[in-house]
């Protein structure tokens, strides 16, 4: 089989430990878009916080795809093309809140590149803002600031008390939300039936390719779902138990270049 599409994950796949693409991962990505493999950035990011990795990889060279939000974005990073896009019911952002507000954790969301929140001092929310290297604005009220459509929203707090939470908003909003934790502190809320593969279905329809032609590397338990749809599921060798039982593949960690060996095992 001829693979064209290879998916990565972003924290804990394409970046190491220290939050860096090595030089060894970056040559060998750029490689494989010279060779005509088209990119595609799938993570549970907000848009701007993956348009400098974009940048670094070289998407706005070659062309390739950002899946952002965990899959309610789909954007043509050369272009700008929105492929596919879902928002949550507005009328479910005031219950969230007031869910949020019950539990005693923060909430926060995105407007215009900002993280919107009341709680700016909540150490989770600094390492949101850090990792995607987004600025927090504080407003006075969190349901009045999202006059906008809303992607996702962020549940966030200490990870055994949060692993609680999610059981009790899983109970409330389950039916028409899809509510999961990335990492343990950070209780991700998206639009219902929306994740990765669903998204990546929908990309490849776009591009008339079938998942046989498409390579997806993760590590965590929002990359259950590519994983086991792609043609070539590949985990890392730092991924979660689960991920890789359902994995073809099984690469290196991404603190030892696994992205490149799957690069020159199968696009080579």
């Amino acid at each position: 089989m001829s693979y064209k599409v290879l998916v990565l994950d972003i924290d804990g796949t394409l970046m190491n430990s220290e939050k860096k693409i090595t030089e060894k991962t970056k040559v060998a990505l750029r490689a494989a878009q010279e060779a005509g493999v088209t990119i595609v950035l799938a993570s549970g990011r907000p848009t701007p916080g993956i348009v400098p990795i974009a940048k670094e990889i070289g998407l706005d060279e070659y062309g390739g795809y950002i899946l952002s939000f965990n899959g309610a974005v789909v954007t043509n990073f050369k272009t700008g093309e929105i492929v596919f896009e879902t928002v949550l019911p507005h009328d479910k952002i005031q219950e969230l809140y007031d869910a949020s507000q019950n539990y005693g954790v923060s909430i926060v969301s995105y407007k215009d590149g900002w993280i919107v929140t009341e709680n700016v001092d909540d150490k989770y929310v600094e390492i949101e803002a850090r990792i995607n290297n987004m600025p927090v604005v504080k407003v006075d009220s969190f349901v009045d600031a999202l006059t906008h459509p809303v992607t996702k929203c962020l549940m966030l707090g200490d990870g055994d008390y949060l692993e609680k939470v999610e059981v009790e908003v899983n109970n409330l909003f389950g039916d028409v939300l899809n509510i999961y934790r990335s990492e343990p502190f950070f209780l991700e809320i998206m639009p219902q039936n929306v994740d990765k593969a669903y998204s990546l279905e929908r990309l490849l329809a776009h591009l008339n390719l079938s998942r046989d032609e498409m390579v997806a590397c993760g590590d965590g338990f929002n990359d259950l779902s590519m994983v086991r749809y792609a043609g070539l599921g590949v985990a890392m060798g730092n991924a979660q138990q689960v991920v890789k039982e359902v994995a073809d593949f099984v690469t290196a960690s991404n603190d030892e270049d696994g992205l490149v060996l799957v690069v020159e095992r199968f696009f080579r």
